[in-house]
């Protein structure tokens, strides 16, 4: 699978057809195919997980929304189980219909947050992806959620991120205001409580003795994205 292209154009209209029947579903469909076309980040954590000689195992999707990640790596070759979560209700909905649609049964989609007891168990996963997720959690809780990642992937595993850490520039001003627009606008249950620095994110993992890579990775996007990837030393995941 290294090596594996990301999916084409025909790929992706395939990956949004997908998404079927009612204003939802229509709405759904053209978010769909204008995310796969123009985020970075699907294609990056696909970079790190099919690189090398990695054995695909399970995959945990923190803020899976409504899929997409999965829909993506599986255009890319991963065969891996990947369980998605999400406070979502409506995106967990049109997601399992997507991915019924497509005959997915690897991939499970639930309604949560991530965090919830018995999720993040010490080598209960592969892999764990978090995309734009950390700053729904407040501050206090973002340490120790950031801990419980670096425990649950299992030795040779990657903990791939992205966060936008707080900084002076536009990019972090355009963020912030669309945080708040889709927030009034009802694509997000939850407001953004705490955007924190790159030490904060990097700071974990590096004293549990990952590899760190943190830069950023904002594409054709005016946001300040930043990728965030983690390899558990060991052996293969």
């Amino acid at each position: 699978m290294s090596g594996t292209p990301p999916p084409g154009a025909d790929a992706i209209q395939r990956i949004a057809r997908r998404f079927r029947g009612g204003l939802g579903g229509r709405y759904h469909r053209h978010y769909a195919a204008g995310k796969l076309r123009t985020d970075p980040a699907y294609a990056a954590v696909a970079e790190r997980l099919l690189a090398g000689p990695v054995t695909p195992g399970p995959l945990l999707d923190v803020g899976c929304g409504l899929g997409l990640l999965a829909f993506w790596l599986r255009a890319c070759g991963w065969v891996g189980e990947v369980t998605g979560v999400d406070p979502d209700e409506p995106k967990i909905r049109d997601g399992r219909q997507a991915l019924a649609a497509a005959g997915d049964a690897a991939t499970t989609l639930r309604v949560g947050r991530g965090d919830e007891p018995g999720l993040l168990g010490p080598g209960a996963w592969a892999h764990v992806v978090m995309l734009d997720v950390l700053h729904y959690f407040p501050a206090a809780d973002q340490e120790p959620l950031l801990n419980a990642l670096a425990a649950a992937v299992r030795p040779g595993g990657w903990v791939v991120l992205r966060a936008t850490p707080r900084a002076r520039s536009w990019r972090y001003a355009a963020t912030r205001i669309e945080e708040a627009t889709i927030r009034l606008a009802g694509w997000m249950t939850q407001p953004a409580r705490h955007f924190p620095t790159v030490e904060g994110v990097t700071a974990p993992f590096a004293a549990a003795g990952f590899s760190v890579e943190a830069r950023p990775l904002w594409g054709r996007t005016p946001f300040h994205s930043w990728l965030f990837a983690f390899r558990k030393p060991g052996g293969e995941a």
